[in-house]
C-alpha cells in the first residue's frame, strides 16, 4: 500500500512528513485534526514479518499497545491510540522534539562521559518503571531513544519490539535475527528467554558506544555480530578513554556479561551505581510527594519499585447497599460486557473490587467466589499483569492440589500459568524449576492419554530458559530430543519442528 502526504489515518490523523522507515514500516509526522496538535504515526505491515501470522500479529499489537500505555514515566513517549487500518498497524505517539540519540552521539564526538552518565541515568529510571509492570523493551538502541531540547531523554517504541519479536525464536526464514543484532543480547538473538536482564545488556552496549564510539561488537554478517556477543570480551573503554572513570568502565563490563545471572539485579541497582558519578545536587528525604525530589534527583525511580506488587485497586463503592447475590451477579455480568468489549483494565478492577463483597456473602471457599477467583486470575494473566497474577494463580493451584491431589489436571494447569508469570517477570531460574516439576506429570501421566501439546510446550520453555541462563549445551540437547518427539507425533512440516529446527541450526553454527 502506497503511502503519501496528506492521507488522513483512522479519519482523524493526516500524515505530514516522513521522518523514517525500515523494512517493517514507516514513522511520520502528523496532525491530529480532531485536537490539532502534531503526533507521531508509525504504520507497522503485518505481510513484512517472517513466521507470524497477521490476524495473531494484530491481535498482539493492539494488546501490547493497551498494556504500555499504563506505564506512567516522564521519560517515556505517550501513546495517543493504536489499532488497524486496511493491512497496516498504526501507533500514534507524542511528538518528541529533538534529536535521537545516534545524532546526538556523532554530533558530541568524543561524547563527554558525565553526558553519557545522565542519559544512562535516566534510562534506568526509565526501564525501571517499565519492568516494573512487566515489560522487557527488546530494542533498546540509539535510534529508539529521543534527547529534548532541555537534556531530558525519551524512550520510544516500548512494546512494538515484543509484537515483532516471535514467541519462540529470533530467527527469520532466512537465519537472520529480527531487530538490531549490535545491541541485541546472545540469549535474546539465540531465542532464548527474555527478560530485564536482556535490556540491562542493551544499556551496557549502548553505554559503551556512548564513551567509545562504537558499539562492542560490530561485523559484517547478524552471525558473525552474535558469535562475537558470545565468544568475545569487551574492550574496555578506559583503552579508548583513560578518562572515563574506573567505576564506569567495571559497570559497563557487568552490563556485558555473557550469562545474564552475571549481570546487575536491576535497573534500580545499575541508578544507584551511576548517580555516585552524577553531578551532586543534594539527597532528597525520600518521602512521598517531596516536590524537591525531580530536582534533587532527576527521574531517579522509587526504590524497590520493581520488587514490590502492585496494590489491588481500593474497592469500589457499590451505587447501593449489598443486599446479596444480585449484586454480585450484575458485577459480572458487566465484567463479561466489558470483556466483550476489550475493556480488560476496567475489568480488572471491578474483579478485584467485587471479591471481598463475594468473600463476605458468600464464604471465601465457596464456589461463587472461586468462579470469581479463576476469572480475576485469567483475566490479569491476559492483560498481562503477572505480578499481580502470580500469587492468585499459586493460591488457586494450592487450594485445588488440596482438594484433588498434586497431580490434578487443573492445579497443574494454575501452576503452568504461574511459571509463564515467572518467566514474563524476569526470574529465569524460578522458571525453570517449576517447569521441570511440572513436566514430570505431564510426561508420565498426560502424553499416553492423548495431551502431548502441554508436555511439548513446557519442554521449549525449558529449552529456551537454559538458553537465557547460558547453558547452551544443555538448551541444544533438550531442543533436539524435543525435535525428535514433535516430528514423530506432529510431522515434519509442524510449525513448532520448523521452529526448533531453525534455533538448533543457529545454535549449531555459533557453538564453535
Amino acid at each position: 500500500m502506497s503511502v503519501t502526504a496528506g492521507r488522513v489515518v483512522a479519519g482523524r490523523y493526516e500524515l505530514s512528513t516522513l521522518i523514517g522507515q525500515g523494512g517493517m514500516g514507516q514513522v511520520w509526522t502528523a496532525y491530529d485534526k480532531r485536537l490539532d496538535r502534531r503526533v507521531a504515526v508509525k504504520l507497522l505491515r503485518p505481510d513484512k514479518v517472517a513466521g507470524q501470522e497477521a490476524d495473531e500479529l494484530r491481535r498482539r499489537f493492539v494488546r501490547e499497545c493497551r498494556v504500555t500505555a499504563q506505564v506512567d514515566h516522564p521519560g517515556l513517549v505517550t501513546v495517543h491510540d493504536a489499532g488497524s487500518e486496511g493491512e497496516e498497524l498504526f501507533l500514534v505517539m507524542q511528538y518528541v522534539d529533538g534529536a535521537d540519540l545516534g545524532d546526538h552521539l556523532a554530533e558530541h564526538d568524543p561524547y563527554p562521559w558525565q553526558w553519557a552518565v545522565a542519559v544512562a541515568a535516566q534510562l534506568c529510571a526509565v526501564l525501571s518503571a517499565v519492568h516494573a509492570v512487566p515489560i522487557v523493551h527488546r530494542d533498546l538502541k540509539p535510534r529508539n531513544v529521543m534527547v529534548r531540547q532541555d537534556g531530558t531523554v525519551t524512550v520510544l517504541d516500548l512494546g512494538v519490539a515484543s509484537v515483532m519479536d516471535s514467541d519462540t525464536t529470533r530467527l527469520t526464514h532466512t537465519g537472520s535475527p529480527i531487530g538490531s543484532p549490535a545491541y541485541m543480547a546472545p540469549e535474546q538473538a539465540m531465542g532464548g528467554a527474555v527478560g530485564p536482564y536482556t535490556d540491562l545488556y542493551a544499556l551496557g552496549v549502548l553505554l559503551h558506544e556512548l564513551l567509545s564510539g562504537d558499539v562492542p561488537f560490530a561485523g559484517s554478517t547478524a552471525l558473525g555480530v552474535l558469535h562475537r556477543h558470545l565468544y568475545e570480551p569487551p574492550l574496555p573503554v578506559r583503552r579508548i578513554r583513560p578518562e572515563v572513570p574506573e567505576a564506569l568502565e567495571t559497570l559497563v563490563l557487568r552490563l556485558l556479561a555473557k550469562d545474564p545471572q552475571h549481570r546487575p539485579d536491576s535497573a534500580q541497582e545499575v541508578y544507584e551505581h551511576l548517580a555516585q558519578l552524577l553531578p551532586a545536587r543534594g539527597t532528597p528525604t525520600g518521602a512521598p510527594l517531596d516536590p524537591t525530589r525531580p530536582f534533587l534527583r532527576p527521574h531517579a525511580p522509587w526504590p524497590d519499585r520493581a520488587r514490590t506488587p502492585a496494590p489491588r485497586p481500593a474497592p469500589v463503592t457499590p451505587p447501593a447497599p449489598v443486599a446479596g447475590k444480585a449484586d454480585v451477579a450484575a458485577a459480572v455480568d458487566e465484567v463479561k460486557r466489558l470483556l466483550g468489549e476489550g475493556r480488560i483494565t476496567q475489568a480488572v478492577d471491578i474483579l478485584g473490587a467485587i471479591l471481598p463483597v463475594a468473600a463476605e456473602q458468600h464464604g471465601e471457599h465457596s464456589p461463587v467466589v472461586r468462579t470469581l477467583r479463576k476469572q480475576y486470575a485469567s483475566t490479569l494473566l491476559d492483560d498481562g499483569q503477572y505480578r499481580r497474577a502470580l500469587p492468585e494463580l499459586r493460591r488457586l493451584a494450592d487450594e485445588r492440589a488440596a482438594e484433588a491431589g498434586q497431580a490434578d489436571p487443573q492445579s497443574l494447569r494454575y501452576r503452568y500459568e504461574a511459571a509463564q508469570c515467572l518467566e514474563q517477570l524476569g526470574e529465569p531460574a524460578a522458571a525453570l524449576a517449576e517447569y521441570r516439576a511440572l513436566l514430570a506429570y505431564y510426561e508420565n501421566q498426560y502424553v499416553t492419554a492423548g495431551d502431548p501439546e502441554t508436555a511439548h510446550d513446557v519442554r521449549r520453555r525449558i529449552g529456551h530458559l537454559l538458553l537465557a541462563l547460558g547453558d547452551r549445551a544443555a538448551a541444544h540437547d533438550t531442543l533436539a530430543r524435543l525435535l525428535h518427539d514433535v516430528e514423530r507425533l506432529r510431522g515434519p512440516g509442524h510449525p513448532m519442528a520448523a521452529e526448533i529446527r531453525r534455533t538448533l541450526q543457529w545454535l549449531g553454527q555459533v557453538r564453535g
